[in-house]
């Protein structure tokens, strides 16, 4: 399946790129980010972001569908 994953903040400094394209196999939220994570060295835990999918806020064990739209939201301070 086809999804698009959107990373904000330090996940965008370390990624190296607001968004991409990937083809995956079936997999919720928690399974995509740990996958991501170790190929790119991000550094946050899932316990300290939150995740959306397809601009709504759901649980890491949210499955992923063909199509969907993922966003992983790192704590952000400043005004």
């Amino acid at each position: 399946m086809k999804i698009t994953v959107q990373y904000f903040a330090i996940l965008r400094e370390q990624r190296g790129c607001g968004e991409e394209t990937l083809e995956i196999e079936s997999a919720s939220a928690l399974e995509l980010y740990k996958k991501l994570a170790a190929e790119h060295g991000l550094s946050m835990t899932p316990e300290a972001m939150k995740v959306v999918v397809n601009e709504e806020f759901c649980e890491w064990d949210h499955a992923i569908s063909d199509g969907d739209t993922i966003v992983f939201i790192p704590p952000v301070a400043g005004g």
